[in-house]
């Protein structure tokens, strides 16, 4: 319980921190500017306190069934206000964003519009956050039987892409969308979700069949059908956004291309 608490109050302080600081260094910044910012620092942190958890979770565990770790049911506690937290800043990002442009954010008097934009246009995102919230926490606290800390530990460290993810933000947020630095962190977007959220699940099966001693490839009929379905689901959303990320990093990449040509025909 004290590991819930903490988390309750060191992300919100993060994130009010953060944005206190960075509207007192960027004045010029809209209340757009700074939710959204603050959001993806706060985000970046929990994704480094996570990943770092799950990989010291991960190497410490020789057997993937029976060892235990302190770190698993402590951070997953420490983590939940996180999620929680991390809808309302989300939401407060949109509200403010769709507010400077004038849109459905942005409603004269009461309204539950701003709300419902924000669930339609994020929804896979909140989908996310509740799914963790109410399904793989209870799980990891109260239903493993204290079994399979290897498995939780490797589901942590899918945070790893996250700060990147952050970070190509950010660096649009500051006008940097077209600097090589972008480009660098769009391409460590790609390797670090491609490796941390697409092939962990092949590598966690590949760990339990050397624990069973049977082949990779009949590993999934010595496990659980509910185990090999709650992996598909999970595994599911992260090839959609992988596919996203493939469609954005293309879109950059010919756009990179495009820039030049067009300034030569400026210069003919």
């Amino acid at each position: 319980m004290a590991a819930l608490v903490c988390g309750a109050v060191f992300f919100p302080g993060v994130y009010f921190g953060l944005r206190r600081r960075l509207r007192q260094t960027f004045t010029h910044w809209t209340d757009a500017d700074l939710a959204c910012v603050s959001e993806r620092l706060m985000s970046a942190v929990h994704a480094s306190l996570s990943s770092a958890a799950g990989l010291t979770v991960a190497l410490s565990c020789k057997d993937v069934m029976i060892d235990n770790h302190w770190l698993v049911n402590n951070f997953v506690l420490f983590g939940a206000p996180y999620m929680a937290f991390d809808l309302y800043a989300m939401y407060l990002s949109h509200f403010h964003t769709e507010r400077a442009r004038g849109g459905s954010g942005s409603p004269r008097g009461p309204s539950l519009q701003p709300i419902r934009a924000f669930l339609t246009r994020d929804w896979l995102l909140v989908l996310h956050h509740l799914a963790l919230l109410l399904v793989f926490m209870p799980i990891t606290l109260f239903f493993r039987r204290g079994l399979g800390d290897f498995f939780v530990g490797c589901f942590l460290t899918t945070e790893f892409s996250t700060p990147f993810v952050s970070i190509g933000k950010i660096l649009i947020q500051l006008r940097f969308d077209d600097s090589v630095l972008h480009r660098i962190n769009g391409l460590m977007v790609l390797l670090t979700f491609f490796v941390c959220r697409i092939l962990l699940f092949p590598f966690m099966y590949w760990k339990y069949s050397r624990q069973l001693g049977v082949p990779l490839s009949a590993v999934a009929f010595h496990m659980p059908l509910h185990c090999n379905l709650g992996n598909l689901l999970i595994l599911a959303p992260q090839i959609y956004w992988f596919l996203l990320l493939l469609r954005k990093a293309n879109r950059l990449y010919l756009r990179g291309r495009t820039a030049p040509d067009k300034a030569r025909l400026r210069t003919d």
